[in-house]
C-alpha cells in the first residue's frame, strides 16, 4: 500500500485522532443516522455491502448494531445460539435506552433490527456477505479456520477483515487464498461509542480492500485511522499496554495500590478510567492475548504477560464480564474494592 489519501483519510503516516475518551459511554450520538450517513461526501453514490459479523460477543453485537443503525444489512454469525440470544436481548436493552434519551428515534431504532439478523448458519450467512468482519476470541487457530472457511464460503470479491489486534492481517491472510482482501478493522470497547478504527494493512493488501474499509467506518461515523504496515497490537494498544507495563511495575513492586494507581491516572494525567479499571471493562483476557502475542514474536521476556496478569486469567477473573478482575463487582456491575 502507498502513502497518500483515501477519502480524505491520511494512510501511509502517523495519525492523530479522538479515541473518544472525553465522550460519555453511553451516548449514541457519535452515530449519523442513515439519512444523514447516505449524504456523507465521502461515501455518497456507493451501493451498501451487505455486512457478514462473525461473533457475537460483546463486541460483534455492538459492531453489527454500528452498521445496522448506518443502512447496511447485517447478519450476526455465532456457533452458541445462547451468545446470540444474549446479543440481540443485549442491544434490545440499549436502543430502548437510547430512544428514552431521545438520541435515537423509534424509526431508526426498528429500521436498524429489521436490517440486523442473527443465525448460527456460517455457509448460510456466508454466500450474501460483502463485506465480513470477524470478532471471535482471540485465539489464533480458531480464527485462522475461520478465515479459511470464510475464504471458501464467501464469494470472490468478498472483503475479510479481522477486529482483533492481537493478531496481524497477514497471519490470517495466510489461511485464505484472497491475501490482497484481507485487513484488520479494529473498533474500540464500547464499539457504537468510540470514534476511532485501527485499519492494518498486510503486506498484500490491496488499496482498494482499505478504500472500501475506510468507507464502511466512514459511514459508520467513525474516524478511520490507517497505519502504513501491520505491527502486533497496532498503535494504541501498543501505547496502551506501556501504560499498564509500568502500572503492573509499580504494583508487583509494592510501590502503590490498585485504587491509587488508577486514581492517579485519572486526576493527574486526566484519563477517564485508569488501567485497571479499563481491562476489568474491557476484559483481561483480551489484554493477555495481546501480550501473548507479542511475545511470541519478539520472544522478549519484558513483552510476556505479567504474572499477576497470568495469576487472574488462570483463575477465571476477566474483569467485569466475570465479576473479578482487577476489582471485584457486584451483581449490578458495580465495583466493590480490589479483588
Amino acid at each position: 500500500m502507498q502513502k497518500g489519501t483515501i477519502n480524505g483519510v491520511v494512510v501511509g503516516n502517523a495519525c492523530a485522532t479522538s479515541t473518544g475518551a472525553d465522550m460519555n459511554r453511553n451516548d449514541l450520538s457519535p452515530h449519523a443516522s442513515p439519512e444523514e450517513t447516505s449524504k456523507t461526501p465521502a461515501v455518497e453514490g456507493r451501493p451498501l455491502p451487505q455486512v457478514l459479523v462473525v461473533g457475537s460477543g460483546a463486541m460483534g453485537a455492538q459492531i453489527s448494531m454500528a452498521c445496522a443503525l448506518a443502512g447496511h444489512h447485517v447478519t450476526v454469525q455465532d456457533i452458541s445460539t445462547d451468545s446470540l440470544e444474549r446479543a440481540e436481548n443485549s442491544l434490545r436493552e440499549i436502543l430502548e435506552r437510547q430512544v428514552a434519551k431521545g438520541r435515537v428515534t423509534d424509526e431508526n431504532r426498528d429500521g436498524a433490527f429489521a436490517r440486523l439478523h442473527f443465525t448460527a448458519d456460517l455457509e448460510q450467512a456466508a454466500a450474501s456477505a460483502d463485506f465480513v468482519i470477524e470478532a471471535a476470541v482471540e485465539t489464533l487457530a480458531l480464527k485462522e479456520d475461520l478465515f479459511s472457511q470464510l475464504d471458501a464460503l464467501c464469494p470472490p470479491h468478498t472483503i475479510l477483515t479481522s477486529n482483533s489486534s492481537s493478531f496481524v492481517p497477514s497471519k490470517l491472510a495466510a489461511a485464505t487464498h484472497r491475501p490482497s482482501q484481507v485487513c484488520n478493522l479494529h473498533f474500540f470497547n464500547p464499539a457504537l461509542v468510540m470514534k476511532c478504527i485501527e485499519i492494518v494493512p498486510g503486506p498484500g493488501t490491496s488499496d482498494d480492500t482499505i478504500d472500501a474499509a475506510v468507507t464502511l467506518a466512514l459511514r459508520l461515523g467513525k474516524e478511520p485511522i490507517v497505519m502504513a504496515k501491520e505491527i502486533t497490537g497496532f498503535i494504541a494498544n501498543r501505547i496502551l499496554n506501556a501504560i499498564r507495563d509500568e502500572a503492573v511495575f509499580l504494583l508487583e513492586g509494592g510501590y502503590a495500590s490498585i485504587t491509587d494507581i488508577d486514581a492517579v491516572c485519572r486526576t493527574a494525567l486526566a484519563h477517564p478510567m485508569g488501567p485497571f479499571e479499563l481491562q476489568d471493562m474491557t476484559g483481561l483476557d483480551i489484554g493477555y492475548a495481546t501480550k501473548l502475542a507479542r511475545y511470541e514474536d519478539s520472544r522478549d521476556p519484558a513483552d510476556a504477560p505479567s504474572r499477576s496478569l497470568t495469576d487472574r486469567i488462570q483463575a477465571g477473573h476477566l474483569g467485569r464480564k466475570t465479576g473479578r478482575g482487577w476489582y471485584r463487582y457486584d451483581a449490578s456491575g458495580n465495583k466493590a474494592g480490589e479483588a
